[in-house]
């Protein structure tokens, strides 16, 4: 059986998932499969890699330094988040991330993007990330508040525009059960973009990525509404907040989001414990 894990994004609400991904490190828990989109994505990075606390130390160690998340980052370069610094500086110097392990894993890992001309997703595997996280800045580049992210010709965007829970994907990838990491509680229902004449104005060269905005909603009631059948069906098991998140994919609060990191932790500590976490049989060995 071919086990996938799928990770939402959200911005800063992604410390829910660094949680969890560190307590499957803890219990030296792999999928076949991981497939992310913006946070989700980088998150799954320093999963995959085996780098057992980075995803938190990356998001929290740097909340106070303005070159991480500022408005002055937004005048001087079009993005709050500092993508420059998030993506090469921290990577490269900072908080060196291990590209050997990571290609060397036996998961598969998949990075979702939005291709800014068609509004379709776009989905890039492990090896196009060898000592370059220039996908990992462009499944982060939330429309408007970041600029386009080239990559060979095209033009991304993020991931979560068009894809943001990307459970079709790992179905396309033959993946028999997925766990499913969401940052947004079970009874959330997202409203439409409520930024349309600034971002139909900003994207007036590309009407798709703007249609992909303005249909992002409805793609994510779809995506959730596949998400709870397959799990009533017994082929996904999702872990979600338990309660609503009051926190903006910006948030800089060290205790709330140390709190919410301790929160992914204890809750999928109690799936593990109650034999919720599908084991992962890989040849040679067993969990």
């Amino acid at each position: 059986m071919k086990i996938g894990l799928v990770l939402e994004g959200g911005g800063m609400r992604g410390l829910y998932t660094a949680g969890v991904l560190d307590t499957f490190m803890a219990e030296h828990w792999t999928p076949d499969y991981v497939v992310g989109v913006s946070a989700g994505a980088c998150h799954a990075a320093s999963f995959v890699s085996g780098q057992r606390g980075r995803a938190y130390r990356t998001n929290m160690d740097y909340l106070g330094d303005k070159r991480y998340l500022s408005f002055r980052n937004y005048l001087t370069t079009g993005s709050l988040f500092g993508m420059k610094f998030i993506f090469e500086t921290v990577p490269d110097h900072l908080d060196p991330y291990d590209y050997d392990a990571m290609l060397a894993s036996p998961m598969e890992y998949e990075i979702g993007v939005t291709d800014v001309d068609t509004g379709k997703p776009v989905f890039f595997s492990k090896e196009s990330l060898y000592h370059d996280c220039t996908l990992l800045a462009a499944s982060s580049s939330i429309p408007v508040f970041s600029p386009i992210v080239e990559y060979q010709g095209h033009r991304y965007l993020d991931g979560g525009t068009s894809a943001p829970i990307p459970v079709e994907r790992a179905l396309e990838m033959g993946c028999d059960h997925l766990v499913v990491v969401l940052t947004r509680d079970r009874s959330y229902v997202k409203s439409p973009e409520g930024f349309g004449t600034v971002y139909h104005r900003v994207f007036h060269k590309y009407p798709q990525m703007a249609h992909a905005l303005d249909t992002r909603h409805e793609v994510y009631a779809r995506e959730r509404e596949l998400l709870f059948q397959l799990e009533q069906e017994g082929r996904a098991t999702v872990i979600a907040p338990e309660a609503p998140i009051t926190l903006s994919r910006f948030e800089k609060d060290r205790e709330k989001l140390d709190a919410l990191y301790r929160q992914g932790q204890d809750q999928c500590r109690r799936l593990w414990e109650n034999g919720k976490i599908p084991k992962v049989e890989h040849k040679g060995d067993s969990l």
